[in-house]
């Protein structure tokens, strides 16, 4: 009998110490800032720059919704994210103007991180919700769609909470009306406060069990709350003194001091649960539409993102070192150009991560290829394939020596640019044409020799290399936005 103890002891042990060299290896391949630019990112000890174009957010609580084709799909479209919001926030078919909305299933087809209860009253239809009570067919889901996403090289966006726009308030679990646990009544502007009640609790156990849960993947990060701004304003400013008064279009809203204060406790708890685990993850704030200089910032928060965002927003907030991210666009129109364009523009500015909130994807269209879809955005398989020339120009070069770059570019008559270089060999020029004829660039480079390799954004295809001379570069005819690669004589790929 000792021996044999023994030998299950032995064989316990080399079990738990195989297992706890995987887990550290997966825990070294995580995904992170990059050590040597935390602007960007790493994944499985390689760099990444992160762009998406991806659904309405729904894929686990929709039970229609087939996830798994979704995420192969996207993925052999070039993509490597997509967001996902958990439970705590749903929507009610039609709002917004979507119609078809994977974060509104039909009724009957929705799970939650709870299960109902024996009573009915449900807001969208079907049983109340037991806060107290965990649903395992939704974690499951959850843990199915973490998998398949990793298999697919998808870094998902977990979402934790979501502002309530007002009446959606009424549809969410945590809502007094749609569960059996008596929390307490409070405004929707109240609800992603400290200010919330017995809310607060509720929120808590939530966050802290899906930190549980989804610990041993290495392919996410946490948002804690989508368009917080939504609901917590302190203060608006005039972004378009042109524009009409009460169009959100037109305004920058700062988020409340109150608001803050709940996000630095939900990453609070974020950090002390992982404390307790093997793997940490990044924690995102989502901080305002368009750009805001970010004060006060929270020292556990690794990215911060906006959405309809303008290349200002990496401006104003590059000096914090950490991952400036654009996470979701749309309300522009259908056409694609829109979104390349703004993809182009914020990524070569410095930002780290472009995500699309894309409308071909719904229901029995998991593979994006419905383009008569109704919705306030856009998207569609051509976005996505010039994506993909993004994501792939990017993954051409040395990214991560890269640094934003505005004084190289003396003077660009008749287009707009960004720029990044490192500094000493090597430039690159996003070039956005606003005149029908295309004029020279004039740049600011130490005498020296030069080539300038330009590509067309639009088709990805290689269009001229020319010699840079005197500090003019010329530009290939065409009405297509492009990038260039300037490049000193010496400089070696």
């Amino acid at each position: 009998m000792w021996k044999r103890t023994s030998l299950a002891g032995l064989v316990i042990s080399a079990f738990i110490a195989s297992n706890t060299v995987v887990a550290q290896q997966k825990a070294s391949g995580i995904f992170r800032l990059h050590p040597q630019n935390p602007h960007y990112f790493q994944y499985q000890n390689k760099p990444m720059i992160v762009v998406g174009s991806g659904e309405h957010y729904g894929a686990v609580i929709n039970l229609d919704f087939d996830y798994a084709r979704y995420l192969r799909a996207t993925a052999a479209d070039g993509m490597n994210t997509t967001r996902l919001f958990t439970g705590a926030y749903i929507e009610k078919p039609g709002v917004f103007g979507i119609q078809k909305n994977t974060l509104a299933p039909v009724e009957g087809r929705l799970v939650l991180p709870w299960r109902r209860s024996n009573e009915a009253g449900f807001a969208l239809g079907g049983n109340k919700f037991d806060l107290n009570q965990w649903d395992p067919a939704y974690f499951e889901r959850l843990k199915n769609f973490m998998t398949e996403a990793r298999k697919a090289g998808i870094i998902v966006e977990i979402n934790l909470f979501s502002a309530h726009y007002g009446d959606g308030w009424l549809n969410c679990a945590f809502h007094h009306k749609n569960n059996v646990n008596q929390t307490d009544s409070v405004h929707s502007q109240r609800v992603n406060t400290l200010e919330n009640g017995n809310l607060l609790a509720h929120q808590e156990r939530y966050v802290r069990k899906l930190v549980r849960e989804l610990n041993g993947f290495d392919n996410f990060y946490f948002e804690i709350q989508n368009e917080p701004w939504a609901d917590q304003t302190e203060m608006i400013l005039k972004r378009n003194e042109y524009g009409p008064d009460n169009d959100w279009r037109s305004t920058l809203q700062v988020v409340s001091q109150r608001s803050n204060a709940w996000h630095r406790r939900v990453a609070g708890w974020i950090k002390d649960e992982e404390s307790k685990l093997l793997n940490p993850h990044l924690i995102s704030q989502d901080i305002s539409n368009f750009h805001y200089p970010i004060a006060d910032a929270d020292p556990n928060i690794s990215v911060f993102t906006f959405h309809y965002a303008l290349p200002e927003a990496v401006a104003e907030n590059y000096h914090l070192n950490r991952v400036i991210g654009f996470n979701e666009t749309g309300f522009a129109g259908r056409e694609d150009a829109t979104y390349r364009r703004q993809a182009w523009r914020f990524l070569m500015a410095g930002g780290g991560l472009f995500n699309q909130l894309d409308y071909s994807y719904s229901v029995g269209a998991e593979t994006g290829q419905d383009t008569a879809y109704k919705a306030p955005g856009g998207g569609s398989p051509a976005l996505r394939a010039q994506f993909k020339i993004l994501k792939t120009f990017f993954e051409s070069l040395d990214f991560i020596p890269l640094k934003p770059d505005p004084a190289v570019v003396a003077v660009a008559p008749g287009a707009r640019t960004q720029a990044l270089s490192n500094g000493a060999s090597e430039w690159v020029i996003y070039y956005e044409p606003m005149a029908v004829k295309p004029y020279e660039l004039s740049l600011n480079l130490k005498k020296g020799t030069y080539q300038a390799a330009w590509t067309d954004v639009v088709t990805g295809q290689k269009l001229t290399t020319v010699p840079v001379s005197n500090g003019r570069l010329v530009v290939p005819e065409g009405a297509n936005d492009k990038v260039v690669v300037i490049r000193a004589a010496s400089a070696k790929r």
